[in-house]
């Protein structure tokens, strides 16, 4: 998704301006007039990619994460449960957060409630902060008096969210851990032991394996240009992200994610069942079709899938129905389909695509447990692999000195 810049006038008439994340200056126009907001220019905001920013992305500095904003969630359902001015409950959790970029945020948000922007717009204006997730169910909590259950509505579906990525982490843990201690294995051999072995077999007249002149000359390469090595990665990493930060780039690299082997597969039934929970989440809050499209098409996090979503939303919008166009995105599987057929014929589409959400998951999980064991036997013959090259490339010739040393010394 892309950054948009907008200027508009919310339902008091006052001008608001901000900026938003959306699949296309549609989507974002949609999203603009389902929180009250009548947009007046919506541009695309160039974004420059700083490896500073990306590196504090990654460590999670000074960015708002997802306990905090479930926290906040919670807090928002108890208080307004209560019966505190939205103003009031804003106030104190302003006070009493500790994630400062979350309370700027709020208090930028209480400033825009003062001025009279209605508090779906005003968390609007921090789309880095708050999703469209968040603002379309808070704008129809406003809508309907019952902001305390979408206030619950959002805290429920963060968890469901937070779940979904331990379970990916804990999937990924084990191999992340043995591939990178494989890789500093590798570095410090051909650094540190491979050097010295070079050393000893210089010196003596046995003619060396195939392995071991591959092992000295690609330990020479990095001793002598490992500076060459550093450099070049950091420009190919700085190169790659830049183009995956253009809308072009994102895309490609969105599709790309969703189509590797075993893992694509994964990823992609990760997103199909967060479009599933969402959408319902948004149906059954009474959002209509259409802007339940256009928000879950952000919501999904990638591009590619993104999409097809906003094909699915085109085609709605010219009067064909929600399974066909579901089919037409070759997303979903014949039983998912059917379900939503049968949900879109009784009228009960947001209950049954809770059901496909819970058939996604069954099946991730399944898939991540069989993903770990393809992945653990794969990683002992990669380091089986590594140890016989080792073998046959440093103690073959060291077995052959000692053997030559034997004859002589007899």
């Amino acid at each position: 998704m892309s950054l948009y810049q907008y200027q508009g006038r919310n339902s008091a008439g006052l001008p608001v301006n901000g900026v938003l994340d959306g699949v296309s200056v549609q989507s974002v126009v949609n999203e603009l007039q389902s929180i009250g907001i009548v947009p007046i220019t919506v541009e695309a905001r160039i974004e420059q990619f700083d490896v500073f920013d990306f590196i504090k992305d990654k460590l999670n500095i000074e960015k708002v994460r997802l306990e905090d904003l479930i926290l906040f969630s919670r807090q928002m359902y108890a208080l307004t449960k209560a019966g505190i001015p939205v103003l009031q409950a804003l106030q104190g959790l302003a006070e009493s957060i500790r994630c400062q970029p979350l309370v700027k945020a709020l208090r930028d948000v209480l400033k825009s409630l003062e001025s009279g922007v209605n508090l779906a717009s005003s968390l609007g204006q921090h789309p880095k902060i708050f999703s469209p997730i968040v603002i379309s169910m808070v704008h129809v909590g406003e809508n309907t008096g019952k902001l305390d259950e979408a206030f619950l509505q959002v805290a429920h579906h963060m968890e469901l969210e937070r779940e979904t990525r331990k379970r990916i982490k804990q999937a990924t843990r084990y191999p992340i851990m043995v591939s990178s201690a494989i890789v500093i294995a590798l570095f410090i051999i051909n650094i540190s032991v491979v050097p010295q072995f070079a050393k000893i077999f210089a010196r003596s007249k046995v003619e060396l394996p195939v392995y071991t002149k591959i092992l000295v000359q690609t330990s020479s390469f990095v001793v002598d240009y490992w500076w060459l090595i550093l450099g070049l990665a950091i420009t190919i990493v700085a190169v790659v992200m830049q183009y995956i930060a253009s809308d072009t780039g994102r895309y490609q690299w969105d599709r790309f994610k969703v189509n590797i082997p075993w893992i694509g597969e994964i990823l992609k039934r990760i997103m199909l069942a967060r479009f599933s929970r969402v959408y319902a989440m948004l149906a059954s809050a009474g959002v209509p079709v259409l802007q339940s499209l256009s928000v879950v098409a952000q919501a999904v996090g990638n591009q590619y899938l993104g999409k097809a979503i906003a094909d699915m939303h085109t085609g709605i919008e010219r009067g064909d129905t929600f399974t066909r166009t579901a089919l037409a995105t070759e997303m979903f599987s014949p039983l998912v389909i059917q379900m939503m057929g049968v949900g879109e014929a009784t009228g009960q589409m947001d209950e049954m695509l809770i059901e496909v959400a819970e058939f996604y998951e069954q099946e991730i999980d399944y898939d991540l447990k069989r993903l770990g064991d393809w992945i653990e036997p794969i990683l002992l013959l990669f380091v089986g692999l590594l140890v016989l090259i080792l073998a046959l490339g440093i103690f073959l010739p060291m077995w052959e000195l000692g053997s030559v040393a034997g004859h002589r010394i007899e």
